[in-house]
């Protein structure tokens, strides 16, 4: 048997067994390896055994069974390194591009070594591309997990943070250099600790599937960072390793998953199964293309030698054939079996829904999520839109999916710019947006709730800058969003005016507190809790460098801004008034049937009228969140009580005086938040009926001290 890390010997004959179709890919028992692939084009497949100093060994796959082509070697074991050869046909005017000189990569590679080098073998049919790929890698599946268990912690008290591996560790001081930018890194405890102190329950990492780096961005010096751009659905992204070589990526982003648990953090993956990253018909042959290409692959009805592109990277995957819905299914449930993950987000998750051309919620995709007895019970969140046709989908996806409801963003950005519009979307967007989810059985939990996003400006930046600033990424400043729903409040980038700070760091504290106490799911990004900046850049998927990566020392810097985000965060934590289950029902303020659970008030303490409601002027209202009206029970079936609230929101320019409301409401108010103060918190208290002036442009909340 090989040892990991060692070449393999030579193979005869006798060490070839027929082996198994399922499953597939490469799987070490103990004893030996299954090697299997699918195929359907192929008329012969070789396995290549690849060591170290490059000498290929081939092994003919005589066995086929329903066009899974197997073999089962006693010989082989973790360490190895492998590929695939297909004969078959090459006519790309049909869609046909078996190409045996290409080193093909095992879709169900569960590691990989090397790296490509863009050779022109790489691209070019009748080249041999061995030496200019990256190698798949035999694993040790097995890993002690010790007392691990998911967590399991429910939607309304969940609270994600979407991070960047590399990002978020290749700076911080406390982290070994040689750990830094890594899965070990993320494990790291001052970077749990951060998680811990904040009181984030889910941590969702951008993707960190087996990527490539897109020739196009090498060209000028720059890279993949973002890494939407998959081939290995079911192995680590190498480069996230301490260690890079053979499986190493694998145990060590277990044990990042195990020792989140060990704090109660769930590990989300955000995954990118609506493309790979072999690109248009241009692009290199690595996996699918060379392996069967029509039947990975959407190709374009009228002309099978190129891509239906749906996502806008070149080519879209065929959830169609359902060998291509195996490696989906079976991609989930590795991720949750063998590496314990606790749920996915899907980018441009409606191009996962197109059957033919539409985007179909009751597709195929979604038909077997919803009856998998693994993928269903973990957190699916879907990023509800693509490139194409009818592509934005917020609200339509089936009962077991979460969504990030990007009408939430957009409302609340508008509201604290102070754009004219109708307070009506704002208060549905600050109870879970019923609109969009109730008629589906839905609860509030389904909107995943955002104000920013690895996509776009940072928090800092969206209240700094009124125009992208993408000059790095070597576009001309035509890359990314231009309509960002921002506000430079008053000068444009870096500023010395001590107002302009002033109004900036209010206005974040303003957009943060909506997030946290908004029904729904909230969902932070990655550094905007101390104010991380890329320069007005809103699109630094090609920048791995300090312009993208977290810089820590604005913990220091910005330490006011991180004691906010975390009173704000453990507000929520604390009071279940914020973590509803269920819609809120309104109703008359003394009903005999319930106690009344909210009232919409305005700033002179009467109830919104329909003529308040449709005022596109109007920028300011009281929310009244009753403590004694939440119906749904505790998990063991208890009553839940908690303190009542009021939630001032004033998005005018000048400063206005709220009228609270009277003895009914409660007696006397303290102040529990204030986004005018730097951390948030104020000894103020003011009694029923009595007048509250608030700041221009701010939020305060007041909890009822009876």
């Amino acid at each position: 048997m090989a040892q990991p890390d060692a070449a393999p010997g030579d193979v005869t004959p006798l060490g070839v067994w027929p082996g198994t179709a399922y499953p597939l890919g490469a799987t070490y028992d103990g004893a030996g390896t299954n090697f299997s692939v699918f195929s359907e084009v192929a008329d012969a497949v070789e396995l290549c055994l690849i060591a170290r100093d490059g000498t290929e060994t081939r092994v003919d796959l005589e066995e086929v069974d329903t066009y899974v082509w197997h073999a089962y070697l006693p010989t082989i074991g973790p360490g190895q390194r492998y590929g695939f050869r297909v004969h078959g046909p090459y006519d790309p005017d049909r869609g046909l591009r078996c190409d045996p000189s290409k080193l093909l990569l095992d879709p169900y590679g569960k590691a990989f070594d090397g790296e490509f080098t863009d050779d022109p073998s790489l691209y070019t049919h009748g080249l041999d591309s061995l030496g200019h790929t990256m190698i798949g890698v035999v694993i040790n599946p097995f890993f002690d997990w010790g007392s691990d268990r998911p967590p399991n912690r429910p939607y309304h008290e969940t609270v994600l943070y979407e991070a960047h591996v590399k990002g978020m560790t290749m700076t911080h001081p406390d982290i070994p250099e040689e750990l830094r930018g890594t899965y070990a890194g993320i494990a790291h405890p001052a970077i749990v600790g951060h998680l811990k102190g904040l009181g984030i329950t889910a941590i969702e990492l951008m993707p960190v599937h087996q990527f490539l780096h897109d020739r196009v961005l090498l060209d000028q010096g720059l890279r993949n960072y973002w890494g939407y751009n998959s081939f290995g659905y079911l192995a680590p992204h190498n480069e996230y390793a301490a260690s890079p070589r053979g499986g190493a990526a694998v145990t060590e982003f277990k044990a990042m998953v195990r020792a989140l648990h060990a704090e109660g953090i769930e590990v989300i993956l955000d995954v990118v199964y609506n493309h790979t990253g072999e690109g248009n018909h241009l692009g290199p042959t690595l996996a699918f293309r060379g392996i069967d290409n029509a039947a990975y692959y959407r190709l374009a009805d009228d002309d099978p030698s190129h891509y239906m592109d749906y996502t806008g990277t070149g080519n879209s995957l065929n959830v169609r054939h359902p060998h291509t819905l195996q490696l989906i299914m079976d991609s989930l449930r590795y991720w949750i079996l063998d590496m314990h993950v606790d749920g996915f987000r899907f980018d441009l998750a409606a191009t996962l829904a197109r059957e033919l051309h539409d985007v179909d919620r009751l597709s195929t995709f979604f038909d077997l999520v919803q009856q998998d007895p693994v993928v269903s019970q973990v957190k699916l969140i879907a990023e509800p839109w693509d490139v194409g046709e009818g592509g934005y989908q917020v609200g339509n996806f089936p009962g077991l999916w979460t969504e990030w409801n990007g009408k939430y963003r957009d409302t609340v950005r508008d509201y604290w710019r102070g754009e004219p519009a109708t307070l009506g979307e704002f208060a549905s967007r600050l109870t879970g947006s019923s609109d969009l989810y109730e008629d589906t059985g839905r609860r509030p939990s389904a909107s995943i709730n955002f104000i920013t996003a690895h996509d776009g400006f940072t928090l800092r930046d969206l209240v700094s800058y009124n125009e992208k600033h993408n000059e790095a990424n070597g576009e001309d400043n035509r890359d990314g969003e231009s309509w960002n729903r921002s506000w430079n409040c008053g000068v444009e980038g870096p500023s010395d005016d001590p107002d302009i700070l002033a109004l900036r760091a209010k206005q974040s504290r303003n957009l943060l507190a909506t997030l946290v106490l908004s029904l729904g799911t909230p969902m932070l990004s990655h550094g905007d809790e101390i104010g991380r900046t890329q320069g007005g850049n809103n699109n630094v998927y090609c920048q791995d460098a300090p312009l993208a990566w977290m810089d820590w020392s604005l913990m220091q810097t910005n330490a006011d801004l991180l004691d906010f985000t975390r009173n704000v965060i453990a507000l929520r934590t604390a009071h279940p008034i914020f973590r509803r289950r269920r819609f809120l029902k309104g109703g008359p303020i003394r009903s005999k049937e319930h106690a009344r659970d909210i009232a919409w008030l305005t700033p002179a303490g009467e109830e919104m009228t329909p003529a308040d409601w449709d005022s596109g002027f109007g920028k300011s209202l009281t929310v009244y969140l009753n403590g004694d009206g939440i119906p749904e029970p505790g998990p063991r079936g208890e009553h839940i009580t908690d303190d009542s609230f009021l939630l001032c929101f004033n998005a005018h320019d000048n400063a206005l005086d709220f009228a609270l409301p009277g003895t009914d409401y409660g007696p006397e108010w303290s102040v529990a938040l204030d986004c005018s103060m730097p951390d948030g918190r104020s000894d103020a208290f003011h009694p029923a009926a009595s007048t509250v002036t608030l700041a221009a442009r701010c939020l305060l909340v007041l909890r009822c001290a009876a």
